[in-house]
């Protein structure tokens, strides 16, 4: 084995060993770090679901029936923002291009979101306005904003304790970290091409992320993937920020004998032990097993395709196949979105047996429900979020929110809270 791989593997398996001093997290408190842990005794838990083509944010009770509680405008500044995006040249061709790539023909205005641990206020990035903003719940104000570097805000993540969260800007190749309280950058570190996600470890001691390149080319035949540009995980240290590890799925994928398969990590959860990875990547109706301590791809899953999707893969959205995982907290399921198959489905961990493939439109996230017991998925394709039970693997409820509804995350609100007083 050549030197510089040895200490690249011996650095991986401290820092793998450093995970593994965590302790698996019971289902509360996996739950809650989603969140934003911490919060009052008068808060209560909810699910915030980002209605990404209509700027809102709806508040859903995070079990049971879902009930609809409020909804939030996450955009009250939206005539500003337009007003400073027509008046530079440059910024307006950047959000045309989102507007008219990503984004479907539509503007971008809720990536992201994240309750604050006292419940008072949510976090949300805004993908068109190249931003994060948070939003005082009880007004619906805006409390802070900051703008990313370059032309695009994405996926965040929030640390364990509540108190900072991550954000990728897209077109700077940068994640910048805040401090959830104030919106003052503590740090940033520098990715691969095109940040989406973010994954803090459940000790606060690193950040996970992954680059996914280009997916708005039509250059997506097998042959041309080289063309997406430089894609892999990062991981920095959540303190200095410095860069921990780089691990390029390309190397990995080629040694499992999977070099026809993209190395464009997209959505990803850990093992409650954080010993293992699990993952999608562009274009696969599946997902990977990544053994953090050996460095090496362990196991691969292959769902089924739906006979009425498209084999052009031009036709697929930003090159999804597959968008959204997730893991009930005791580790024994995984959930998966089957984007541009039109269905989501449990599998079983051991096994990696799926259970029945619960018809859904598009779906484009895969969350826990506040108990654990359900795997809550946003039907981006019929403005609806849909939860499947994780025990039988079949549909328990669906209820309807606002446009194009992708990321939902589970968060706290102010016991009582319906909505802002001035939405």
């Amino acid at each position: 084995m050549p030197v510089r791989r040895t200490r690249h593997l011996r650095h991986l398996c401290s820092v793998a060993a450093a995970l593994a001093l965590t302790a698996a997290m019971p289902a509360t408190t996996a739950t809650a770090a989603e969140g934003g842990p911490g919060g009052s005794s008068a808060a209560r838990q909810v699910l915030f679901v980002g209605n990404n083509w209509d700027g809102t944010a709806d508040v859903i009770a995070s079990g049971g029936d879902f009930a609809k509680i409020g909804r939030i405008d996450v955009v009250p500044d939206r005539k500003e923002r337009m007003a400073q995006i027509n008046a530079d040249p440059i910024r307006w061709i950047h959000f045309m291009a989102i507007r008219n790539g990503v984004g479907e023909g539509h503007d971008q205005l809720v990536d992201d979101m994240y309750s604050t641990p006292d419940g008072r206020s949510v976090v949300v990035s805004r993908p068109s306005f190249a931003d994060v903003v948070s939003l005082d719940l009880a007004t619906g104000r805006i409390n802070w904003r900051f703008p990313v570097s370059g032309y695009r805000s994405d996926h965040m993540a929030v640390s364990p304790d509540g108190t900072r969260v991550a954000v990728s800007a897209s077109t700077s190749n940068t994640v910048h970290v805040l401090d959830i309280a104030t919106g003052r950058q503590v740090g940033s570190f520098r990715t691969g091409d095109k940040p989406h996600e973010n994954i803090f470890s459940s000790d606060g001691r690193y950040i996970w992320n992954m680059s996914i390149g280009e997916v708005n080319t039509a250059l997506d035949a097998p042959w041309l993937d080289w063309t997406k540009g430089d894609r892999r995980i990062t991981v920095a240290d959540a303190t200095t920020f410095e860069q921990v590890r780089v691990v390029d799925m390309r190397d990995r994928l080629d040694a499992a004998g999977l070099k026809e398969h993209s190395d464009a990590v997209r959505p990803a959860v850990f093992s409650p032990d954080e010993s293992t990875l699990y993952f999608q990547v562009s274009f696969f109706h599946g997902f990977f097993e990544y053994d953090v301590a050996t460095d090496r791809i362990t196991r691969t899953k292959t769902l089924p395709k739906n006979p009425a999707t498209s084999t052009d893969r031009t036709t697929w959205v930003n090159d999804s196949r597959h968008h959204g995982i997730t893991m009930k907290p005791d580790g024994s399921k995984l959930c998966v979105a089957g984007t541009m198959d039109d269905y989501a489905t449990v599998v079983d961990r051991a096994t990696l047996r799926e259970g029945p493939l619960v018809p859904v439109s598009k779906p484009y996230w895969a969350t826990v429900s506040g108990d654990g017991q359900s795997c809550v998925v946003s039907e981006s394709g019929a403005d609806r979020v849909t939860a499947i039970d994780f025990a039988t693997g079949e549909k328990t409820v669906s209820v309807p929110v606002g446009d194009h509804p992708q990321r939902v995350r589970l968060g706290t609100v102010p016991a009582g809270w319906t909505g802002p007083s001035g939405g």
